[in-house]
């Protein structure tokens, strides 16, 4: 039996050694998402021969996550196995990257089934064009910060800190209220993660820049290193009535994470969740390159 538990921020450190050992590309790998969503979606977590396994309940199923850390995972997806067998549940290994299938499917010849999970593609860009912004692709891009800047003479770009971390939150519930998450699902869904990034903002060690307008913040982000090369961005907010909000503190912050990390090369702005306009708008950006995911279902 697999002694699961709560995810809490008492896990972060040994949680975060277990993800650096495996370097994973994917944002859900990542212990501010796993502790932020944990109430959405019902996060325990366990240690299986020195591996971080991840459970949560999905469309009121438990899915695991691919088992990070070093060493043989054939005895931990075994242990996985068994454990949802015992409970009388489909086995579902989900958030599978490409590699990640293969080698299970080595360990498992033939075991599992493979659904494709679009909507949880992580959109990946470089980031020194997220900086510079050219090419005739990105054009509208730059004619949006170039209009912000025109008509708009008094904004001020900064970095998040405890002394303007509430108004974050204050301008947050504006957005929510002018948005509709109160009848969205999804998008109250995220604003509850929203609160907790915001609440634990110290304690998960995040990044994050905003955007004054005559002294009120009109957008913010959030953001932290994910891997070895990558920088995850967990939320961006701006008001859509000011033209080109969110072009600039997508710009305004890649310029931060360059200057801050200069190792990075890639920014992973998370997934889509099916919805249209987020879709739009990360295709808009052109990606390099899609983190893939899939999920395995035992035969």
């Amino acid at each position: 039996m697999i002694n699961f538990k709560k995810v809490t921020l008492d896990d972060k450190e040994w949680i975060n050694e277990k993800l650096k050992e495996s370097n994973f590309p994917g944002c859900h790998q990542n212990f501010g998402n796993m502790f932020s969503w944990s109430s959405i979606y019902n996060t325990h977590v366990a240690q299986i021969n020195d591996f971080l396994v991840v459970r949560e309940t999905v469309n009121e199923e438990d899915v695991f996550f691919y088992p990070a850390g070093k060493g043989d995972r054939k005895p931990v997806i075994e242990e996985i196995i068994k454990y949802s067998e015992d409970n009388g549940n489909r086995c579902i290994i989900t958030g599978l990257t490409l590699e990640d299938m293969e080698e299970l499917n080595q360990m498992f010849p033939e075991k599992f089934v493979y659904e494709e999970l679009r909507d949880a593609f992580d959109y990946v860009y470089l980031l020194e064009k997220m900086v510079t912004l050219k090419g005739k692709k990105l054009h509208r891009k730059r004619n949006h910060i170039n209009a912000f800047k025109k008509n708009i003479t008094n904004w001020t770009f900064e970095t998040i800190t405890q002394d303007n971390l509430e108004e974050c939150w204050e301008m947050n519930k504006k957005w929510c209220i002018e948005t509709g998450c109160k009848d969205d699902i999804e998008l109250n869904n995220e604003n509850c993660a929203t609160k907790m990034f915001l609440l634990h903002f110290s304690e998960l060690d995040l990044d994050g820049g905003l955007i004054r307008v005559d002294g009120e913040v009109v957008a913010y982000t959030l953001g932290e290193v994910l891997n070895s090369d990558t920088y995850v961005i967990h939320i961006e907010k701006a008001f859509r009535d000011i033209q080109g909000a969110y072009p600039m503190i997508n710009r305004e912050f890649a310029e931060w994470i360059q200057k801050t990390y200069p190792h990075i090369v890639y920014i992973n702005r998370e997934e889509d969740m099916g919805m249209d306009g987020l879709r739009k708008a990360k295709q808009s950006y052109y990606p390099i390159k899609m983190i893939e995911k899939y999920r395995a279902i035992l035969k």
